[in-house]
């Protein structure tokens, strides 16, 4: 017997998620219909409420509902320092160190060739346009230690070289509280390679 429409079309849509499959998929929408309508019907109203409100924000192209983000009209931060990360959610995880008090730069994504993605479809140009504001000194990569993290910082830092910025990148090493011989070689390697 065939799915019923709407649950083949909930089920459809909930695999637009990322990391979530068909099988994924239908046990959550089983699971909102059949234990949780309640929930179901917030998440819709949360979701399209976000997707009529948020937008980019104009200096640092996080999510934000006004125009500016809180961060970026934030008195207390340095605007002297500005860090270039590839998401929100990676912004997020910055802030969440409480380690950088400076301001942020959203690519919404990274340089990947092989997905047709180049500088120009991350907002390179905003970027360059947001460093010459004449207060930025500093620009730090916080692009992932991906192949197409690397190009990405690789991309910028050149594009950076003549305007005069130092620009600086995260370092890569051994996490806290891990054991050597349980670390892969290629992170020792780094390691070793910036050590201080």
């Amino acid at each position: 017997m065939p799915a019923p429409h709407s649950l083949d079309t909930l089920v459809q849509a909930l695999r637009c998620l990322p990391g979530v499959g068909a099988k994924s998929a239908a046990r959550m929408a089983f699971h909102l219909l059949q234990r949780d309508r309640e929930g179901a019907l917030q998440l819709s109203e949360a979701l399209a409420r976000a997707v009529q409100t948020m937008r980019h924000c104009e200096r640092c192209h996080t999510f934000t509902e006004a125009q500016i983000c809180s961060t970026c009209l934030d008195p207390a931060r340095d605007p002297s320092r500005l860090c270039v990360v590839e998401t929100p959610a990676d912004q997020a995880a910055m802030e969440r160190t409480g380690a950088f008090g400076g301001m942020y730069f959203v690519l919404m994504g990274r340089i990947s060739p092989l997905d047709g993605v180049g500088p120009n479809d991350i907002g390179l140009k905003k970027l360059l346009d947001r460093v010459n504001d004449g207060l930025v000194q500093e620009v730090i990569l916080a692009t992932n230690f991906t192949a197409e993290g690397e190009t990405t910082a690789y991309v910028i830092a050149q594009a950076l070289k003549a305007r005069g910025l130092r620009t600086t990148r995260l370092a890569r090493g051994v996490p806290v509280g891990s054991e050597l011989e349980y670390v892969d070689l290629g992170t020792i390697a780094h390691a070793l390679a910036e050590r201080r």
